[in-house]
């Protein structure tokens, strides 16, 4: 079926926004890639409906847009529908951001940070009101990991105890460190003081993905709330539930109306005006890099700081000096982990020739024993459903693809049941470094492999894409472990490990991986605004 034509829009705060916004691709993963349907609503949805999840989780989940600390519907009335991955069955319907709304939050937001309550409040009790949310966010774990699960199919006990732990320590993170924002003192000589504030950007642009909403919004809000930002964030419109429960408790925890804006809404319209608004002072996003594109040519209207974390390939290298049963642990856990939906997953790896034959033995056999299929809030699954049935027929397609290259299809490489969107986690042996496999971005349980015979040839393969994101070395030689780390172009590198980050470490990429980095200390740095105040201690020019 043909992709609809873009359209050029128009907004109060742009003259025109540039058709490459509207495109399929723009503000998500795959943001054309849906499961759900937008509609202009006759009778109007509740602000609030109680549902019942799978699990027997019963929540009174918010509908509306989030402004101003109240939940409000539309101004359009649009909606969007949002499916369980896992049997494609309705979850439910929420109100779906247009410009207006947008100009909506934006308005609140501005009014929000120029506020007393808000600009005057000791850093202290910045940090206490993170510290509120953080302790919400724990107390309602279970509540919001069902609400991943079920809206994006990511096993329950993978979301309950990695992504709802973490997103309360990076919380916890961000709240000690805001009455930590410290200026330096600079010697000029004994006629002038100098010395520079770090002062909040303003009013920024949120924009998360579908493959860890609760994680990735608890990454943004941080570091924008400790520095005493205040935020428009968008949630993807593949998976709006939890990011909209989420809400709920930021008002609870005590934050001040318009501090923190929540919009459910689609990239060509919410995202395309968050992007282009010239009340918004910076935009964050994570996802694809063609949509990171887009944003870069829209935030230019009044040159917005930016921060994007985008695509990735992530190398793993394996030398035949390594370990070789965590190689394959690590590998398998590298790139199956979350259904392959990570943008640092290691969905390459090159292993040393003279162990290739076995490594190729030891990752089907590990693959076959752990990838258990099946029902996300079953404990014993590891693997669920891709998001959305146009994503799993994307992935399907790469499958197709590494056949026609001449890759060998290792295992899997099928659809997997007569429902929802699962696919028997796939790997493919001699991989050349050309190969479309090689070089773009699956985003499934899908592995390529390859081999390499010495050093350099290694380094060349992990360096042949136009990623950088992430990357991995195994070998029990550390000199060799160094080295080759300093010689990859990787934001961040991994020794003995994958996908091993923290949230007090920098994480970003290079090349088309993205600009600026996110978490630890430098991502404050992101949010603030060094200024410079010289004082005359003298009285000569």
């Amino acid at each position: 079926m043909p992709l609809p034509r873009p359209l050029a829009i128009l907004t109060p705060h742009s003259k025109h926004i540039s058709s490459s916004l509207l495109t399929p691709r723009f503000l998500g993963e795959s943001s054309f890639h849906r499961r759900f349907s937008t509609s202009r609503i006759i009778m109007a949805l509740p602000l609030f409906k109680e549902l019942v999840a799978p699990n027997g989780q019963k929540i009174n989940q918010p509908l509306g847009l989030f402004i101003n600390n109240e939940f409000v519907k539309s101004k359009s009335g649009d909606t969007l529908t949002t499916l369980n991955p896992t049997d494609e069955s309705e979850i439910t319907a929420v109100y779906a951001a247009n410009s207006a709304d947008v100009d909506d939050a934006v308005a609140a937001a501005r009014a929000a940070f120029h506020s007393p309550s808000w600009s005057e409040i000791n850093p202290s009790e910045r940090g206490q009101l993170l510290y509120n949310l953080a302790d919400l966010v724990e107390k309602n774990t279970h509540l919001l990991a069902t609400l991943d699960t079920w809206d994006m199919g990511k096993p329950l006990s993978v979301a309950k105890e990695e992504d709802l732990s973490e997103s309360v320590a990076v919380l916890k993170y961000y709240a000690g460190f805001s009455d930590k924002i410290h200026g330096r003192t600079i010697d000029v000589g004994p006629r002038k003081l100098i010395y520079t504030l770090h002062q909040p950007i303003g009013v920024c642009g949120q924009i998360i993905p579908w493959n860890y909403p609760l994680v990735m919004a608890t990454w943004k809000l941080g570091p924008a709330l400790a520095t005493g930002n205040t935020v428009v964030l968008k949630s993807a419109e593949q998976t709006p539930l939890s990011v909209l429960y989420l809400g709920k408790l930021i008002k609870e925890a005590g934050f001040p109306p318009g501090v923190v804006n929540i919009l459910s809404g689609y990239g060509k319209t919410a995202g395309a005006a968050i992007a282009a608004h010239e009340g918004i002072d910076k935009v964050a996003f994570t996802g694809s890099t063609a949509t990171a594109k887009s944003i870069m040519k829209a935030a230019s209207v009044n040159l917005k700081n930016i921060t994007l974390e985008t695509g990735g390939k992530s190398p793993l290298i394996v030398f035949d000096d390594a370990d070789l049963e965590q190689a394959v642990k690590w590998g398998h856990s590298g790139i199956m982990s979350n259904m392959g939906q990570v943008c640092t997953a290691t969905s390459r790896i090159l292993v040393q020739d003279t162990i290739y034959d076995k490594f190729i033995q030891e990752i089907k056999a590990q693959t076959e024993k752990v990838s258990v299929l099946g029902d996300p809030f079953s404990e014993a699954t590891f693997q669920g459903p891709q998001v959305t049935r146009q994503h799993y027929e994307r992935v399907l397609s790469y499958i197709e693809a590494g056949k026609a290259e001449g890759a060998t299809l290792v295992c899997g490489g099928t659809k997997h049941g007569d429902k929802g969107h699962f696919i028997t986690p796939t790997i493919f042996s001699d991989v050349k470094d050309h190969y479309k496999i090689n070089q773009e971005e699956v985003f499934g349980p899908f592995l390529a492999i390859g081999k390499f015979s010495t050093e350099d040839e290694a380094i060349k393969s992990a360096n042949c894409t136009s990623y950088g994101l992430g990357a991995s070395v195994f070998t029990n030689d550390i000199t060799k472990a160094h080295r080759v780390a300093a010689k990859i172009e990787a934001g961040m590198v991994w020794i003995n490990s994958s996908q091993d980050s923290h949230y007090a470490a920098p994480f970003g990429g290079v090349k088309q991986s993205g600009i600026g980095s996110e978490l630890g200390e430098y991502a404050l740095t992101a949010y603030t605004i060094a200024k410079a105040v010289h004082v005359n201690l003298g009285t000569h020019l």
